[in-house]
Protein backbone atom coordinates (compact mmCIF):
# COMPACT_ATOMS: atom_id res chain seq x y z
CA UNK A 1 0.00 0.00 0.00
CA UNK A 2 2.68 2.19 0.82
CA UNK A 3 4.72 1.46 -2.43
CA UNK A 4 1.39 2.43 -4.38
CA UNK A 5 0.94 6.05 -2.55
CA UNK A 6 4.56 6.88 -3.24
CA UNK A 7 4.11 6.04 -7.21
CA UNK A 8 0.50 7.91 -6.76
CA UNK A 9 2.83 10.84 -5.71
CA UNK A 10 5.37 11.07 -7.85
CA UNK A 11 2.65 10.42 -10.80
CA UNK A 12 0.69 13.33 -9.23
CA UNK A 13 4.46 15.77 -8.90
CA UNK A 14 5.75 14.82 -12.79
CA UNK A 15 1.93 15.91 -14.12
CA UNK A 16 1.98 18.86 -12.08
CA UNK A 17 5.70 19.97 -13.29
CA UNK A 18 4.59 19.18 -16.64
CA UNK A 19 1.62 21.62 -16.70
CA UNK A 20 4.31 24.26 -15.34
CA UNK A 21 6.42 23.96 -17.96
CA UNK A 22 3.72 24.02 -20.84
CA UNK A 23 1.81 26.95 -19.14
CA UNK A 24 4.72 28.93 -18.98
CA UNK A 25 5.79 28.63 -22.63
CA UNK A 26 2.59 28.47 -24.34
CA UNK A 27 -0.08 30.11 -22.20
CA UNK A 28 -2.63 30.13 -25.08
CA UNK A 29 -3.18 26.60 -24.47
CA UNK A 30 -4.29 27.41 -21.08
CA UNK A 31 -8.19 27.72 -20.60
CA UNK A 32 -8.17 31.31 -20.86
CA UNK A 33 -7.16 30.55 -24.22
CA UNK A 34 -9.77 28.79 -25.94
CA UNK A 35 -12.30 31.39 -25.40
CA UNK A 36 -12.52 32.87 -28.53
CA UNK A 37 -15.07 35.78 -26.91
CA UNK A 38 -11.83 36.35 -24.54
CA UNK A 39 -9.61 36.79 -27.21
CA UNK A 40 -11.97 38.97 -28.94
CA UNK A 41 -12.12 41.66 -26.20
CA UNK A 42 -8.26 41.15 -25.80
CA UNK A 43 -7.98 42.22 -29.85
CA UNK A 44 -10.26 44.59 -29.73
CA UNK A 45 -8.53 46.53 -26.83
CA UNK A 46 -5.07 46.52 -28.46
CA UNK A 47 -5.94 47.93 -31.77
CA UNK A 48 -8.97 50.52 -30.49
CA UNK A 49 -8.35 53.84 -31.96
CA UNK A 50 -8.33 57.03 -30.41
CA UNK A 51 -11.90 59.15 -30.95
CA UNK A 52 -12.58 61.37 -33.63
CA UNK A 53 -12.42 64.93 -32.36
CA UNK A 54 -16.09 66.33 -32.12
CA UNK A 55 -17.29 69.90 -32.35
CA UNK A 56 -17.42 70.52 -28.53
CA UNK A 57 -13.66 68.61 -28.52
CA UNK A 58 -11.84 70.80 -25.52
CA UNK A 59 -8.48 70.25 -27.65
CA UNK A 60 -9.86 71.35 -31.17
CA UNK A 61 -11.31 75.19 -31.84
CA UNK A 62 -11.44 74.89 -35.12
CA UNK A 63 -15.59 75.45 -35.36
CA UNK A 64 -14.98 78.90 -33.84
CA UNK A 65 -12.44 79.57 -36.06
CA UNK A 66 -14.78 78.12 -39.28
CA UNK A 67 -16.92 80.31 -38.10
CA UNK A 68 -15.37 83.94 -37.69
CA UNK A 69 -12.50 83.53 -40.13
CA UNK A 70 -15.21 84.56 -43.20
CA UNK A 71 -15.69 87.78 -41.45
CA UNK A 72 -12.18 88.88 -40.93
CA UNK A 73 -10.91 91.01 -44.11
CA UNK A 74 -7.48 91.96 -45.12
CA UNK A 75 -7.32 95.64 -46.09
CA UNK A 76 -4.76 97.91 -48.25
CA UNK A 77 -4.20 101.00 -47.07
CA UNK A 78 -2.89 103.53 -50.25
CA UNK A 79 -1.30 106.85 -49.65
CA UNK A 80 0.58 109.45 -51.98
CA UNK A 81 4.24 109.94 -51.98
CA UNK A 82 4.96 113.34 -50.07
CA UNK A 83 4.88 116.35 -52.43
CA UNK A 84 8.51 116.79 -51.17
CA UNK A 85 9.12 113.66 -53.06
CA UNK A 86 7.41 114.27 -56.25
CA UNK A 87 8.97 116.96 -56.53
CA UNK A 88 12.44 114.79 -56.20
CA UNK A 89 11.11 112.14 -58.54
CA UNK A 90 10.09 115.01 -61.14
CA UNK A 91 13.93 116.68 -61.49
CA UNK A 92 15.39 115.84 -65.10
CA UNK A 93 18.65 115.08 -63.47
CA UNK A 94 17.11 112.04 -60.89
CA UNK A 95 15.07 111.07 -63.89
CA UNK A 96 17.80 110.68 -66.34
CA UNK A 97 19.77 108.38 -64.02
CA UNK A 98 16.32 106.51 -62.04
CA UNK A 99 14.02 106.47 -64.95
CA UNK A 100 10.07 106.79 -64.52
CA UNK A 101 9.42 103.23 -63.18
CA UNK A 102 11.06 104.73 -59.36
CA UNK A 103 8.76 107.17 -59.50
CA UNK A 104 5.63 105.40 -60.08
CA UNK A 105 6.46 102.99 -57.64
CA UNK A 106 7.10 105.73 -54.99
CA UNK A 107 3.90 107.11 -55.88
CA UNK A 108 1.64 104.67 -54.07
CA UNK A 109 2.95 103.61 -50.70
CA UNK A 110 0.68 101.57 -48.98
CA UNK A 111 0.09 99.27 -45.80
CA UNK A 112 -1.80 96.09 -44.61
CA UNK A 113 -4.16 95.78 -41.88
CA UNK A 114 -7.20 93.50 -40.91
CA UNK A 115 -11.05 94.26 -40.04
CA UNK A 116 -14.38 92.83 -39.50
CA UNK A 117 -17.45 92.52 -41.16
CA UNK A 118 -20.29 93.62 -39.03
CA UNK A 119 -23.08 94.28 -40.87
CA UNK A 120 -25.48 92.24 -44.13
CA UNK A 121 -24.91 96.48 -45.34
CA UNK A 122 -21.40 96.17 -45.84
CA UNK A 123 -20.23 97.95 -42.50
CA UNK A 124 -16.33 96.91 -41.65
CA UNK A 125 -15.17 97.56 -38.55
CA UNK A 126 -11.22 98.54 -38.19
CA UNK A 127 -8.97 100.37 -36.17
CA UNK A 128 -8.56 104.69 -37.15
CA UNK A 129 -4.69 103.92 -37.25
CA UNK A 130 -5.20 101.06 -40.35
CA UNK A 131 -6.83 104.01 -42.58
CA UNK A 132 -6.10 107.50 -41.16
CA UNK A 133 -4.20 109.39 -44.36
CA UNK A 134 -5.55 107.04 -46.63
CA UNK A 135 -6.17 107.96 -50.31
CA UNK A 136 -7.70 104.63 -50.96
CA UNK A 137 -9.08 101.77 -49.30
CA UNK A 138 -9.10 97.81 -50.55
CA UNK A 139 -10.69 95.32 -49.04
CA UNK A 140 -10.06 91.71 -49.70
CA UNK A 141 -12.32 88.93 -48.44
CA UNK A 142 -11.67 85.53 -47.15
CA UNK A 143 -13.69 84.06 -50.44
CA UNK A 144 -11.64 85.66 -52.84
CA UNK A 145 -13.97 88.88 -53.32
CA UNK A 146 -12.28 92.23 -53.11
CA UNK A 147 -13.90 95.92 -53.37
CA UNK A 148 -13.44 99.58 -52.93
CA UNK A 149 -14.20 101.00 -49.42
CA UNK A 150 -15.38 104.18 -48.05
CA UNK A 151 -14.67 105.64 -44.83
CA UNK A 152 -17.70 106.52 -43.01
CA UNK A 153 -16.14 108.08 -39.84
CA UNK A 154 -13.84 107.78 -37.74
CA UNK A 155 -13.04 108.14 -34.25
CA UNK A 156 -9.42 108.98 -32.64
CA UNK A 157 -10.82 109.08 -29.68
CA UNK A 158 -10.95 104.89 -29.14
CA UNK A 159 -9.00 104.49 -32.10
CA UNK A 160 -11.52 103.39 -34.00
CA UNK A 161 -12.93 103.60 -37.91
CA UNK A 162 -15.97 102.58 -40.01
CA UNK A 163 -15.77 101.57 -43.49
CA UNK A 164 -18.55 100.55 -45.83
CA UNK A 165 -18.28 97.91 -49.42
CA UNK A 166 -20.90 97.55 -51.89
CA UNK A 167 -20.98 93.87 -52.13
CA UNK A 168 -23.85 91.09 -51.40
CA UNK A 169 -23.98 88.14 -49.43
CA UNK A 170 -21.69 89.44 -46.86
CA UNK A 171 -20.32 87.14 -43.98
CA UNK A 172 -21.60 89.37 -41.25
CA UNK A 173 -19.87 88.08 -37.52
CA UNK A 174 -22.12 87.55 -34.39
CA UNK A 175 -20.91 89.77 -31.76
CA UNK A 176 -20.62 87.66 -28.66
CA UNK A 177 -20.47 89.96 -25.02
CA UNK A 178 -17.26 91.45 -23.52
CA UNK A 179 -19.44 92.14 -20.40
CA UNK A 180 -19.23 88.47 -19.36
CA UNK A 181 -15.99 87.81 -20.62
CA UNK A 182 -13.20 86.75 -17.40
CA UNK A 183 -10.22 86.07 -17.37
CA UNK A 184 -8.45 82.62 -17.91
CA UNK A 185 -10.87 82.87 -21.20
CA UNK A 186 -9.60 81.13 -24.13
CA UNK A 187 -10.09 83.36 -27.06
CA UNK A 188 -8.60 83.54 -31.21
CA UNK A 189 -7.34 86.38 -32.53
CA UNK A 190 -7.72 86.28 -36.27
CA UNK A 191 -5.90 89.14 -38.81
CA UNK A 192 -2.88 89.71 -41.35
CA UNK A 193 0.25 89.63 -39.83
CA UNK A 194 2.87 90.78 -41.74
CA UNK A 195 0.70 90.74 -44.33
CA UNK A 196 1.52 86.75 -44.99
CA UNK A 197 -2.83 86.25 -45.15
CA UNK A 198 -5.44 85.25 -42.67
CA UNK A 199 -3.71 83.67 -39.70
CA UNK A 200 -5.38 82.43 -36.62
CA UNK A 201 -3.69 82.54 -32.63
CA UNK A 202 -5.14 81.06 -29.62
CA UNK A 203 -4.55 82.78 -26.28
CA UNK A 204 -6.29 83.49 -22.80
CA UNK A 205 -8.08 86.59 -21.77
CA UNK A 206 -4.85 87.80 -19.86
CA UNK A 207 -6.91 91.11 -18.18
CA UNK A 208 -10.22 93.05 -17.86
CA UNK A 209 -10.76 96.69 -18.20
CA UNK A 210 -7.34 98.00 -18.80
CA UNK A 211 -7.99 101.53 -18.70
CA UNK A 212 -3.94 103.05 -18.10
CA UNK A 213 -2.14 102.29 -20.99
CA UNK A 214 -2.02 105.42 -22.63
CA UNK A 215 -2.46 104.16 -26.36
CA UNK A 216 -6.32 106.08 -26.83
CA UNK A 217 -8.21 109.01 -24.79
CA UNK A 218 -10.89 106.70 -23.94
CA UNK A 219 -9.51 102.91 -22.90
CA UNK A 220 -11.54 99.58 -21.52
CA UNK A 221 -9.06 96.76 -23.20
CA UNK A 222 -9.30 93.63 -23.34
CA UNK A 223 -5.74 92.42 -22.55
CA UNK A 224 -4.32 88.72 -24.24
CA UNK A 225 -1.68 86.94 -24.46
CA UNK A 226 -2.62 85.44 -28.36
CA UNK A 227 -0.50 86.18 -30.41
CA UNK A 228 -0.78 89.38 -32.26
CA UNK A 229 1.70 91.51 -34.54
CA UNK A 230 1.63 94.12 -36.87
CA UNK A 231 -1.08 93.85 -39.69
CA UNK A 232 -3.66 91.97 -36.91
CA UNK A 233 -4.69 95.46 -36.09
CA UNK A 234 -8.26 96.01 -36.83
CA UNK A 235 -8.71 91.97 -36.53
CA UNK A 236 -11.24 89.62 -34.64
CA UNK A 237 -10.67 88.81 -31.12
CA UNK A 238 -13.14 85.80 -30.54
CA UNK A 239 -14.62 83.28 -28.68
CA UNK A 240 -14.48 79.61 -28.39
CA UNK A 241 -18.09 80.10 -30.34
CA UNK A 242 -16.44 82.41 -32.78
CA UNK A 243 -18.49 85.07 -31.70
CA UNK A 244 -16.39 88.48 -31.77
CA UNK A 245 -15.31 89.86 -28.14
CA UNK A 246 -13.20 92.63 -29.29
CA UNK A 247 -11.26 94.22 -32.01
CA UNK A 248 -7.36 93.89 -31.70
CA UNK A 249 -5.78 96.88 -31.67
CA UNK A 250 -2.47 97.24 -29.90
CA UNK A 251 0.40 95.13 -28.87
CA UNK A 252 3.17 95.83 -26.01
CA UNK A 253 6.59 95.21 -27.29
CA UNK A 254 10.27 96.19 -27.47
CA UNK A 255 10.99 94.83 -30.63
CA UNK A 256 7.55 95.27 -33.07
CA UNK A 257 6.49 91.29 -33.08
CA UNK A 258 4.11 89.61 -30.50
CA UNK A 259 5.46 89.97 -26.64
CA UNK A 260 2.28 88.20 -25.43
CA UNK A 261 0.57 91.54 -24.41
CA UNK A 262 -2.04 92.26 -27.07
CA UNK A 263 -5.22 94.91 -26.36
CA UNK A 264 -8.11 94.55 -27.96
CA UNK A 265 -11.26 97.30 -27.90
CA UNK A 266 -14.14 95.24 -26.42
CA UNK A 267 -17.48 95.01 -27.86
CA UNK A 268 -19.10 96.86 -25.37
CA UNK A 269 -17.08 99.71 -26.63
CA UNK A 270 -17.50 99.01 -30.18
CA UNK A 271 -21.35 98.74 -30.46
CA UNK A 272 -21.70 102.41 -28.76
CA UNK A 273 -18.74 104.20 -31.40
CA UNK A 274 -20.52 102.12 -34.81
CA UNK A 275 -23.73 103.42 -33.72
CA UNK A 276 -22.89 107.06 -33.44
CA UNK A 277 -20.81 106.63 -36.29
CA UNK A 278 -23.57 105.76 -38.56
CA UNK A 279 -26.02 107.71 -37.52
CA UNK A 280 -24.06 110.85 -37.13
CA UNK A 281 -20.34 110.56 -38.86
CA UNK A 282 -19.28 111.12 -35.25
CA UNK A 283 -18.95 110.04 -31.70
CA UNK A 284 -20.86 112.94 -29.72
CA UNK A 285 -19.38 112.97 -26.34
CA UNK A 286 -19.60 115.97 -23.16
CA UNK A 287 -17.08 117.93 -22.26
CA UNK A 288 -16.48 119.90 -18.93
CA UNK A 289 -12.99 121.58 -20.19
CA UNK A 290 -10.97 120.74 -17.72
CA UNK A 291 -7.84 119.03 -17.75
CA UNK A 292 -8.10 116.52 -14.22
CA UNK A 293 -5.09 114.60 -12.59
CA UNK A 294 -5.17 111.42 -10.51
CA UNK A 295 -4.69 112.01 -6.72
CA UNK A 296 -1.36 110.81 -5.58
CA UNK A 297 -0.99 109.68 -1.56
CA UNK A 298 1.47 112.65 -1.61
CA UNK A 299 -1.42 115.29 -2.77
CA UNK A 300 -3.99 114.25 -0.66
CA UNK A 301 -1.54 114.50 2.53
CA UNK A 302 -1.11 118.41 1.44
CA UNK A 303 -4.85 119.07 0.56
CA UNK A 304 -5.77 117.51 3.66
CA UNK A 305 -8.14 114.87 2.65
CA UNK A 306 -7.89 110.91 4.28
CA UNK A 307 -8.71 109.19 0.52
CA UNK A 308 -7.26 108.80 -3.16
CA UNK A 309 -10.27 108.83 -4.93
CA UNK A 310 -11.86 111.39 -7.41
CA UNK A 311 -9.68 113.70 -9.43
CA UNK A 312 -7.72 117.09 -8.78
CA UNK A 313 -8.44 119.76 -11.63
CA UNK A 314 -5.19 120.83 -12.74
CA UNK A 315 -6.59 123.12 -15.42
CA UNK A 316 -9.62 124.99 -16.29
CA UNK A 317 -10.57 126.13 -20.01
CA UNK A 318 -11.70 129.69 -20.04
CA UNK A 319 -14.88 130.18 -21.15
CA UNK A 320 -15.46 126.34 -21.08
CA UNK A 321 -18.30 124.62 -19.37
CA UNK A 322 -16.49 123.86 -16.31
CA UNK A 323 -15.64 127.49 -15.81
CA UNK A 324 -18.89 129.16 -16.41
CA UNK A 325 -20.02 126.55 -13.35
CA UNK A 326 -17.21 128.23 -11.36
CA UNK A 327 -15.08 125.16 -11.15
CA UNK A 328 -11.29 125.96 -9.88
CA UNK A 329 -8.00 124.29 -11.00
CA UNK A 330 -7.22 122.95 -7.26
CA UNK A 331 -10.75 121.55 -6.54
CA UNK A 332 -11.33 118.20 -6.03
CA UNK A 333 -13.93 116.42 -7.71
CA UNK A 334 -15.26 112.90 -6.42
CA UNK A 335 -18.18 112.69 -8.06
CA UNK A 336 -20.78 113.55 -10.99
CA UNK A 337 -24.73 113.08 -10.44
CA UNK A 338 -24.58 111.23 -7.54
CA UNK A 339 -21.78 108.25 -9.41
CA UNK A 340 -18.39 107.81 -7.76
CA UNK A 341 -14.94 107.50 -9.63
CA UNK A 342 -11.89 106.53 -8.58
CA UNK A 343 -9.12 108.48 -10.58
CA UNK A 344 -8.89 111.11 -13.62
CA UNK A 345 -9.92 108.78 -16.55
CA UNK A 346 -12.59 107.15 -14.91
CA UNK A 347 -13.66 110.86 -14.42
CA UNK A 348 -13.01 111.18 -18.17
CA UNK A 349 -14.91 108.43 -19.25
CA UNK A 350 -18.43 109.72 -17.14
CA UNK A 351 -18.06 112.98 -18.93
CA UNK A 352 -17.77 111.27 -22.44
CA UNK A 353 -21.24 109.74 -21.36
CA UNK A 354 -23.08 113.16 -20.69
CA UNK A 355 -25.58 114.31 -23.38
CA UNK A 356 -24.16 117.89 -24.72
CA UNK A 357 -27.01 120.87 -23.04
CA UNK A 358 -27.85 118.47 -20.23
CA UNK A 359 -27.44 119.33 -16.73
CA UNK A 360 -25.15 117.53 -13.95
CA UNK A 361 -24.42 118.06 -10.57
CA UNK A 362 -20.44 117.81 -10.29
CA UNK A 363 -19.49 116.99 -6.09
CA UNK A 364 -16.27 119.02 -5.19
CA UNK A 365 -14.13 119.25 -2.24
CA UNK A 366 -12.43 122.80 -2.03
CA UNK A 367 -10.25 124.03 1.02
CA UNK A 368 -11.60 120.91 3.03
CA UNK A 369 -15.41 122.11 2.00
CA UNK A 370 -17.85 119.72 0.20
CA UNK A 371 -19.44 121.62 -2.87
CA UNK A 372 -21.95 121.12 -5.49
CA UNK A 373 -21.68 122.18 -8.65
CA UNK A 374 -24.14 122.17 -11.31
CA UNK A 375 -22.47 122.43 -14.92
CA UNK A 376 -24.44 122.58 -18.24
CA UNK A 377 -22.60 119.90 -20.84
CA UNK A 378 -20.68 120.94 -23.81
CA UNK A 379 -19.93 119.10 -26.85
CA UNK A 380 -16.38 117.49 -27.23
CA UNK A 381 -14.61 119.33 -29.72
CA UNK A 382 -13.65 117.20 -32.64
CA UNK A 383 -9.65 115.77 -32.39
CA UNK A 384 -7.80 117.04 -35.66
CA UNK A 385 -7.00 114.10 -37.99
CA UNK A 386 -3.14 114.00 -38.63
CA UNK A 387 -3.72 112.64 -42.26
CA UNK A 388 -0.72 113.85 -44.13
Amino acid sequence: MRRLWLLFTQTVTIALALWFVVGSLRPDWGPQGFSPNHKLTLHSATLKEAPQHTMDAPNSYHTAANAAMPSVVNITSIRKSPESNQALLNDPFFKRFFGDSIKSKSERASSSGSGVIMSQEGYILTNNHVVQGSDAIEIFLADGRRAKAKVIGRDPDTDLAVLQIDLKDLPAITLGSSEQAQVGDVVLAIGNPFGVGQTVTMGIVSALRRNSVGINTYENFIQTDAAVNPGNSGGALVDVHGHLLGINSAIYSQNGGSSGVGFAIPVSTIKTVMEAIIVDGQVIRGYLGISPEDITPELAESFNISHTKGAIIAGVVTGGPADHAGLKPGDICTAIDGKNFQNSREMMDQIALLRPNSKAKLLVIRQSKELSLEILIGKRPPQKFDDK
